[in-house]
């Protein structure tokens, strides 16, 4: 299979869709003295302002390290600017945080990027720019998002469909097909801007070297870069070019003199405003477009074909419909192998445009802090402010990498537990990918020397729970099925600066050194009373169950890796015990904190809470049912006798342990009552506590929801929970959708609605509840129905339940496109999917930002059947109606 033999070959990946769709409110682009991103650089300002770090584009491709991009612009002659970016509201504008305010869709795309397709909706009628701001700007956090639809600038079909795709003949040459459609019962003019341009990297002091672009006829323009192999833009039909320099325009921006006669807004200030000195007319600089003007009847439909190439062609388009061709039929075949056994189109359609989403979303990231800090050689000195603006911990801190996104508009920088998750999906099409992404974060030039892993670009030292762990060992076995050889040296190399950051965990997480560890946030935003990143005023101590339950899980992942490479070195055997032992010790601690051996399990409540310790010794739950009472189920781990006996050194060890200290193992494990098949049972959770726990998930009017498990108990919809915690009143309320708080933000929302990770990782865990357990381990599903499954079941029942936010119900719609009709029905949208950020607890609405296919792209995951057809065939069981 031709796309299966091309992914060893790395040049293959050397061009892909590498560029963002925001540039623009960036950290790594903000140089202001008081660090406020949003406002340093702007959506208004974008068009003139030649970025430090990185390009942004329209549907764009670039190289690997992002010296030659290519993009498309489009004007419908009514709007203020071209459209070369897409628009939306900053953290600030957005009444509930930044969000994008077009509407685009990945539709295919496969791992070499050898074929990609994309579609983009542009209005024909001016882009309502302040509608969308002051609409907004006067909603409340209690009312919903005004969205592009809302404004009625779709309502007569006054639109083109831009079908943006994609085709390599090698690793140098690609082809580009734009198919445009008039959607409206009218004529309708467009102006087309196919754009090439290099990232600017000659100004900032290091490297004077510049590149030209340039053009001597009207089908072609020629690319000059002593480090590309691309030498040739063609066009097929005989086009204007236009040609400015990729500068600054600092007279329009700082009233300040300009680098270049022919700015980086030269040729949208010639299209809009007919300047025709904006332009240089000796067809030469760093930036240029083939213009195509054309006016579309009703209905109609146009082709343009370009392409950009490392040969001489005389010819370029002779075989440009053979190769688009083959590029999509190798596409469908590739894409054939990885669905056999998925029974529904639709499921099909859906996983498709989830992987294109997750391929879509890969981006060059460049960001060095120390230059970033000290400013560029050329350029002013930054003012001492910024000595500590912002990351000033991470000097060390280098990325000049592709990396997966969770979104290129709304997050266009990498969130590392966020791309603990990417890698799962990305081990289904391309586990090199996967293997490669996890790596990247260990790496000296990322991992901070103290052994933390950056967070996110606005503060790398957040705390994100500690997941890499796990998708390590994930995508190590998922590897393994596809080539039936095991990668140990990607496990051993992980596992050694995993090593790091579990030590880094331990030394600054576990406050009073008791194994009981206080993450902050923890990636969960507003899931708590209060910001759990805010020191409690009068010395009292946040004790987290989620933090020291992602810990014993990633005590169990690395004990499992250890015992996986002590099959090859019985050298890791030593390395296995000791996370064995250190996972005993926090499932200790969770249960027995301090003097008073007081347990973060609530005997009253039978679920697990927060609990807030005091100086002297009083402890105080937070009984508020969350998420967080459900994470201590993600530490588990099943062993079986045979690799025990194999590895006698750890069976000495573990027995030793579990004889000298049994209160441990027998608070815990299981681990010396055998369960099927002679397997052990690592856990936080006994039956009882277990069965207690999914009572309550499992509960509709709590956490099971249609459409997953909420963030948040639905029983403080109308019975807030309130607290007075010294002297303030706290109150929290069920709300299944947008946040109504500006608390940590105030952007995702963690009080109601459903997240696909941590769903992710109950489904998994139930699993392995079930691989330990026997199926006559049952539990009433849903709680209150009298109705009985095992765990596996279960875990069956709640992917279907996330996989109905996408798919077609009874009545053609699909839960994720919420509350507009005519995404629901239109043939032009219904088919189209968004993955969104997370989805309403109570209708599967998609909320928050809309192309986060990053962890939402689990979906594809969870679409993948997990046997063979044949497999599937011999182990369904009858599932009860009211289950399914």
């Amino acid at each position: 299979m031709k796309e299966k033999e091309r992914l060893s070959d790395v040049m293959w990946k050397k061009w892909g869709s590498y560029v963002s769709n925001r540039e623009w409110g960036l950290v790594r682009e903000d140089y202001s003295a008081d660090g406020d991103a949003w406002n340093y650089t702007t959506h208004n300002t974008a068009e003139a302002k030649a970025y430090r770090w990185g390009e942004e584009g329209i549907c764009g491709i670039c190289d690997d390290m992002q010296k030659l991009v290519f993009s498309v612009g489009f004007w419908n002659k009514k709007d203020k600017m071209v459209k070369e970016r897409f628009f939306g509201l900053t953290n600030g504008e957005g009444n509930h945080g930044e969000d994008v305010k077009e509407y685009f869709y990945y539709l295919d795309a496969t791992p070499t990027h050898s074929y990609m397709k994309m579609l983009y909706k542009y209005p024909q009628n001016a882009f309502p720019y302040e509608d969308l701001l002051q609409t907004n700007a006067a909603r409340s956090k209690e009312e919903t998002e005004y969205e592009l639809i809302d404004t009625g600038i779709f309502d007569q079909n006054e639109y083109f469909d831009i079908f943006i795709e994609y085709a390599k003949e090698s690793e140098n040459d690609i082809l580009v097909r734009l198919t445009v459609v008039n959607k409206a019962d009218k004529e309708f003019p467009l102006l087309i801007l196919p754009t090439i341009w290099f990232r600017n990297t000659w100004n900032w002091g290091y490297d004077n070297y510049k590149p030209q672009l340039s053009s001597q006829e009207s089908t072609s323009i020629k690319v000059n870069h002593k480090d590309l192999e691309i030498k040739n833009m063609y066009a097929k039909q005989s086009l204007k070019t236009l040609f400015c320099d990729n500068e600054t325009n600092n007279e329009k921006l700082y009233q300040s003199s300009n680098n270049s006669d022919y700015c980086k807004d030269g040729i949208n200030d010639f299209v809009v405003n007919g300047n025709s000195e904006a332009i240089n007319p000796k067809n030469i600089g760093t930036k240029a477009s083939f213009l195509i003007d054309e006016n579309f009847k009703a209905k109609e439909t146009k082709t343009f074909e370009f392409r950009l190439s490392d040969k001489e062609l005389k010819q370029p388009f002779e075989d440009f419909d053979e190769v688009f061709n083959l590029r999509k039929k190798e596409a469908d075949e590739f894409y054939a192998d990885i669905q056999e056994g998925i029974k529904t189109e639709d499921e099909k359609l859906v996983q498709r445009q989830a992987f294109a989403g997750m391929l879509w979303n890969k981006m060059f990231y460049h960001y060095n802090v120390e230059k970033w800090l000290k400013g560029d050689p050329a350029e002013m000195k930054p003012p001492k402010s910024r000595a500590k603006i912002r990351n000033y911990e991470w000097q060390h801190l280098n990325n000049e990498h592709i990396i997966s996104m969770p979104d290129k508009w709304e997050y266009p920088w990498y969130a590392t537990w966020d791309l603990a998750f990417h890698t799962i999906s990305f081990s289904l099409i391309d586990p090199d990918f996967a293997k490669q992404q996890l790596k990247l974060f260990l790496f000296e030039w990322y991992m901070h020397p103290n052994g933390q892993l950056p967070a996110y670009e606005w503060n790398f030292s957040d705390v994100n729970p500690p997941v890499h762990a796990w998708a390590v060992f994930r995508v190590f076995k998922i590897d393994e099925y596809f080539k039936n050889k095991p990668d140990l040296e990607f496990l051993e190399s992980a596992f050694q600066k995993l090593l790091m950051n579990f030590t880094w965990w331990v030394n600054k997480k576990d406050h009073n050194g008791n194994n009981i560890f206080e993450g902050g946030f923890l990636g969960l935003d507003n899931i708590g009373v209060f910001d759990r990143n805010t020191p409690l005023p009068n010395g009292e101590q946040l004790e987290q169950s989620d933090g020291t339950s992602w810990m014993a899980m990633f005590a169990l992942n690395m004990m499992r890796i250890a015992l996986e490479l002590a099959q090859y070195n019985n050298v890791y055997e030593e390395m296995a015990m000791k996370f064995f032992e250190h996972f005993l010790s926090i499932a200790n601690s969770l249960d027995n904190m301090g003097d008073e051996c007081f347990s973060l399990w609530d005997e009253q409540d039978e679920f697990f809470y927060d609990a807030i310790s005091s100086s002297d010794g009083n402890h105080m739950y937070l009984r508020m049912r969350t998420i967080v009472g459900l994470i201590p189920m993600f530490a588990v781990e099943v062993i079986d006798d045979e690799m025990i006996e194999n590895l006698p050194n750890f069976k000495k060890r573990m027995e030793w342990v579990l004889e000298n200290k049994p209160e441990l193992a027998s608070l815990v494990s299981r681990w010396e009552v055998k369960g099927q098949d002679s397997k052990h049972l690592l856990s936080l959770l006994r039956g009882h506590r277990l069965k207690r726990l999914l009572s309550r998930m499992l509960d509709p009017n709590q956490f099971l929801s249609e459409y997953g498990v909420r963030a948040l108990s639905k029983e403080y919809e109308h019975n807030p929970y309130e607290l007075n915690l010294n002297g303030i009143d706290y109150s929290v309320k069920y709300t299944p959708a947008e946040s109504d708080s500006g608390l940590f933000g105030g952007n995702s929302n963690w009080r109601g609605p459903i997240w696909f990770p941590i769903n992710f990782l109950i489904i998994e865990s139930l699993q392995r509840f079930f691989f330990y357990y026997s199926p006559d381990f049952m539990v009433e599903y849903p709680t209150g129905s009298g109705n009985y499954l095992n765990l596996d079941q279960i875990a069956d029942a709640l992917s279907k339940r996330l996989s109905k936010i996408f798919l077609k119900d009874e009545n053609g719609n699909r839960p994720a496109n919420g509350q507009y009709p005519r995404f629901q029905t239109d043939p032009d949208f219904k088919d189209y999917i968004l993955f969104y950020e997370y989805f309403h607890g109570d209708n599967g609405r998609g909320v928050g930002a809309s192309h986060q296919t990053g962890w939402t792209g689990l979906i594809a995951k969870i679409l993948q059947p997990r046997f063979t057809k044949k497999e599937i065939a011999e182990s369904e069981t009858e599932m009860p109606e009211e289950a399914k």
